[in-house]
């Protein structure tokens, strides 16, 4: 059986600017851009956290629920070398590690022989090291799979490490509610409560073949984890095949030209993300992903060589024409990449129209 380990920095960014400016320990600290009408939060210590402030957050918004909040912008810079100082703890232990962000990863330590074996000794020798070593602070969940050791990082933060043994995992599992399980979000805790599905013992309970016709994807995904399955492995070289925006939105979205407002604001945030990765990759396709308020999904892909606005406006068209008065509860803009290579590069030119 695996030994898997997730760790998660305890909110990163704004522990390395407390860390690094001792002014800001004892107050309300977020990281995120400086306008108040448009800028959102990327994270806040925890002390802001107390206010009810999170990531994502509109500034305006962050500051009527604390007035004394300090906005200061982001160092990408530092937090990415940060990041690998963190990775090169990593695989001291294992050269399975998959990171997720700069402030989290997988680790399978199935086969380290450190501490004869002992992930839960593994986990706080690492959290150690980063303490020591960085003066940052991080959770660790400790279990058999991906699913449970990332669940399990969340249960004793902030610098607190939470264990789910084989033996210990079905009563585990069977009281966790669903909104803990990542990927089910705000609207799809909704569909499902509305089927008084609210526990993982619930939908144990729930007729199989009706939460898969109700729920897709996510019903396959929903029943494999309340019987404690998740077979995915640690991808320690797990290649980024694209790059999206996506957001769900407090209220549903009614009209096109509401849309075309939003993927103006995911276009400037997708270019940005994507500039990243030119410098390996190439782009090979553009795409748009709806979710209606009755949680279908619809997508539409376009093979194209470079971003270009009008053509996500002209697949988001498209789907609303195929899916009239259907109100859109999310939006998603999205680019596939491949590896560069001059023969590529050559071929993809041919195919924008």
């Amino acid at each position: 059986m695996r030994k898997i380990i997730h760790i998660d920095m305890d909110c990163f960014y704004a522990a390395v600017e407390m860390r690094d400016n001792p002014s800001y320990q004892d107050i309300p600290l977020a990281i995120g851009g400086k306008s108040q009408r448009r800028g959102v939060l990327s994270t806040c210590n925890y002390l802001a956290r107390e206010f009810g402030i999170h990531s994502a957050m509109p500034v305006f918004k962050a500051k009527q629920l604390c007035p004394d909040l300090l906005v200061v912008p982001g160092r990408m810079a530092v937090y990415v070398e940060i990041s690998q100082k963190i990775r090169a703890i990593f695989h001291r232990y294992t050269h399975l590690v998959e990171p997720l962000s700069l402030d989290e990863a997988f680790l399978d330590v199935t086969d380290c022989s450190l501490f004869q074996g002992s992930a839960t000794y593994i986990a706080e020798d690492i959290r150690r090291a980063i303490q020591q070593e960085l003066n940052l602070t991080a959770s660790a969940g400790v279990s058999y799979c991906k699913f449970l050791a990332k669940i399990a990082s969340d249960e004793n933060k902030p610098n607190g490490q939470f264990v789910i043994s084989p033996e210990q995992a079905p009563n585990f599992i069977a009281s966790l509610p669903l909104k803990k399980i990542p990927g089910v979000g705000k609207v799809a805790q909704g569909h499902l409560a509305e089927k008084g599905l609210v526990t993982c013992a619930d939908v144990a309970q729930y007729p199989e073949q009706a939460l898969l016709l109700t729920f897709g994807k996510l019903g396959k995904s929903l029943l494999a984890y309340s019987k404690g399955i998740d077979n995915r492995e640690v991808q320690p070289n797990r290649e980024r095949k694209s790059v999206a925006v996506e957001h769900t939105f407090e209220h549903n979205l009614l009209t096109e030209e509401q849309c075309l407002l939003k993927l103006a604001d995911f276009y400037q945030e997708l270019t940005e993300r994507v500039e990243k990765h030119l410098s390996k990759k190439v782009i090979t396709k553009l795409g748009v992903k709806l979710k209606f308020s009755d949680f279908t999904i619809k997508s539409s892909e376009r093979k194209y060589s470079q971003l270009n606005q009008s053509i996500f406006e002209q697949l988001l068209h498209q789907l609303i024409i195929a899916n009239p008065d259907k109100p859109i509860r999310l939006l998603g803009v999205s680019v596939g990449l491949s590896e560069k290579s001059s023969e590529q590069s050559i071929q993809l030119s041919l195919i924008d129209d």
